[in-house]
């Protein structure tokens, strides 16, 4: 039979920027050049699934559905692409049933012709409901392995060849179109690649399709040995946007098959056209580039398996956990957990959830903070795990869960209740189409909040206003000026501020507040002087004044245990006015302050997804205080000691920082 000529999935507006940027790329980018793309010859084109959605109506204030609509407009050539989480949709736990198959519809409708499936564990059972509504459609059912490994090459008690070609006739019998191999972290080697492509071609009678990422170095010899050995088509990416943890770039392979049997017949120069708009846009989103590494490549991929989409999530989240100069321990972490959860593929979920599980592992001890979809995911609830997860860890993680602490063995999903009629309920008067409830249902939270900026019910914070390249200029501008000095002698010609108006100190009277250091709560005294700087001492609570307005200034003391704290220093009689920039707090009394306790802290980032408490409830030490969504996962925070819930500072919904006080907790 003569060489078929090589197919070409272009992935650079899904998994091109989801792996080099975080999945930011911009809708207004992306219809600047799928038109031209669409002209290219390409078989298919990734442009949606994976963080596509999340990201969109997380960060960017961008609606998911009306980009893949606008790009259907527009890509009227090419098949588009989407990449689909099985069970898990593109979230980040198993929906019911309802909301899988309301959600593939509703993408078929808005313009999904192509569905690559894949499960974050291989289970086959996770595929059902999402493969049946891609056949109502009558779209083209792609169902993909993740490629893994329990050793550095293939093999192992369990990622052998004789595994994958018998989940790969599986997936043919229950009614794939096609067959991917999925590496998402680009660990396949070359003579790997050509014996299991060989293999499959021998086994399958669809087409097979193989994905590899460049983060090891290895992929664009992976992917010419998967061609030799038959591979129908491959996935790249346009060069400005490849290599590194994205994918073997597009044009190298189309001038080494050129006149060769396995030509691709993609034009070369359109293809460079092409690079060139990817090249003059980049600048915008370089804020969300790795940088941790001068190297292209990260070899340490052949041991932690981290894939390229993680890895730039990673680096972006431990940036603003404060935890960056971490992440060394986090990648060591990380195979640990994986073998003590039975060693689960790393791709989307369950590189979150294992990745996400180490860096808490590293910053708060191990397994003192565990996610609820890790106890979902030892509770059976993303299906079944490739080898037993460890026993002792399942039962530290299912102690006290709400579903019970024996781990079920059926279909996941078949333990879920329905969804799609409560999130129909809970977005009346908001939602105009199954599009905006699909949004809630995926992601309550988030999605909600998303409907409000949306419709003009809330007004979105300023972060999620898009970078110009003016913005960028006029950085590189002030960084220039920073740098030669400029922009100090223009702060230095600049007008002093006014100094304040004087006013009077009163007479007499203690100020109490709480000052929050390292998780304890300090109770702090000041008293009002005729000099600049107040008098502090530590007052007991007992001597704290019910009406104290709030204080100047303070100073760290150890934190009270009675009555023997210092005397108080004796009230200023005769005050004089002083130049104090608090003159506005000093005329107002302000609010009681609040009771000394320790705090429960966020500990990165986040969004308060549920309080599982409420003001004076008592709980004990280690019971759920609050649930915070951090790194796209929830996380629930522990109260620090028994005691009784004092205060609750923030609402459901609200976005915390790094090291905010989430609730108060007296013993």
């Amino acid at each position: 039979m003569p060489a078929q000529p090589l197919k070409i999935t272009d992935l650079t507006l899904r998994d091109g920027h989801q792996s080099l940027f975080a999945t930011r790329m911009r809708t207004d980018d992306i219809l600047g050049i799928i038109g031209d793309m669409d002209q290219a010859g390409f078989h298919s084109m990734e442009v949606w699934g994976g963080a596509t959605f999340d990201v969109p109506i997380r960060f960017l204030n961008e609606d998911p559905w009306d980009r893949l609509r606008e790009m259907k407009k527009r890509a009227t050539r090419t098949p588009l692409q989407m990449l689909l989480r099985g069970q898990n949709l593109v979230g980040y736990r198993n929906y019911a049933d309802d909301v899988v198959t309301a959600f593939v519809e509703h993408a078929a409708d808005c313009g999904v012709d192509i569905f690559r499936v894949f499960d974050a564990v291989n289970d086959e059972r996770n595929f059902e409901t999402a493969l049946a509504a891609i056949k109502s459609r009558g779209k083209h059912a792609q169902l993909a392995i993740s490629y893994s490994l329990t050793e550095r090459t293939m093999g192992g008690p369990v990622y052998n060849l004789d595994y994958y070609i018998e989940k790969a006739k599986k997936f043919e019998a229950m009614g794939a179109d096609s067959f991917c191999i999925k590496d998402m972290a680009g660990i396949i080697a070359p003579n790997d690649a050509y014996t299991l492509v060989k293999a499959l071609k021998k086994a399958l009678k669809i087409p097979v399709q193989f994905h590899t990422h460049y983060t090891s170095g290895m992929a664009s010899m992976s992917m010419y040995k998967a061609v030799e050995a038959g591979a129908d088509i491959v996935d790249t990416c346009l060069a400005p946007w490849a290599l590194r943890t994205s994918h073997p770039a597009v044009e190298p392979f189309v001038a080494a098959f050129s006149g060769q049997p396995r030509d691709t017949g993609l034009n070369l120069h359109q293809l460079l056209k092409l690079g060139d708009y990817f090249e003059s846009i980049t600048p915008k989103y370089r804020d969300f580039q790795d940088t941790t590494r001068m190297s292209a490549i990260d070899t340490a991929v052949l041991e932690h398996q981290v894939p390229g989409g993680m890895i730039s999530n990673l680096v972006s989240q431990l940036r603003e956990a404060g935890a960056l100069n971490r992440i060394d321990e986090v990648y060591e972490e990380i195979p640990r957990v994986r073998r003590e959860m039975g060693f689960p593929p790393l791709v989307t979920p369950t590189s979150q959830i294992v990745g996400i599980q180490a860096v808490q592992n590293v910053l708060f001890g191990r397994y003192k903070v565990i996610s609820a979809q890790v106890k979902d995911y030892f509770y059976g609830l993303y299906g079944r795990p490739p080898m037993p997860v460890d026993p002792e860890i399942q039962r530290l993680a299912l102690k006290g869960y709400e579903r019970g602490e024996s781990p079920i063995t059926v279909r996941p999903a078949d333990v879920l209740k329905p969804e799609l009629e409560a999130a129909k309920e809970a977005t009346k008067g908001i939602a105009r189409d199954i599009g905006d409830v699909l949004t809630y249902a995926l992601y309550p939270q988030v999605g909600l909040r998303f409907l409000k900026w949306k419709y003009g019910l809330e007004t979105p914070p300023a972060d999620v206003k898009a970078k110009t390249l003016d913005d960028v200029k006029r950085e590189d501008e002030l960084i220039a000026k920073a740098r030669a000095g400029k922009l100090a002698e223009k702060t230095a010609e600049k007008p002093a501020a006014p100094a304040p108006s004087p006013v009077s100190v009163p007479a007499s009277g203690l100020r109490h507040f709480n000052v929050h250091l390292d998780g304890k709560v300090y109770c702090v005294g000041v008293e009002p002087t005729a000099t600049a700087a107040p008098a502090v001492y530590a007052a007991p609570p007992a001597q704290r004044s019910a009406a104290a307005p709030p204080p100047a200034t303070a100073v760290r003391h150890e934190p009270v245990e009675g009555p023997k704290a210092v005397e108080p220093p004796k009230p200023v009689v005769t005050p004089k006015p002083v130049e104090s920039p608090v003159a506005e707090a000093e005329a107002k009394p302000a609010a009681a302050p609040e009771p000394c306790g320790e705090d429960v802290l966020a500990p990165m980032p986040g969004v308060v997804l549920r309080y599982e408490v409420k003001v004076g409830d008592k709980v004990k030490s280690g019971d759920t205080v609050v649930v915070l969504e951090a790194m796209k996962m929830a996380i629930d925070l522990p109260s620090p000691a028994d005691g009784t819930v004092a205060a609750v500072k923030f609402g459901v919904g609200d976005r915390v920082s790094r090291d905010d006080v989430l609730a108060i907790i007296v013993p």
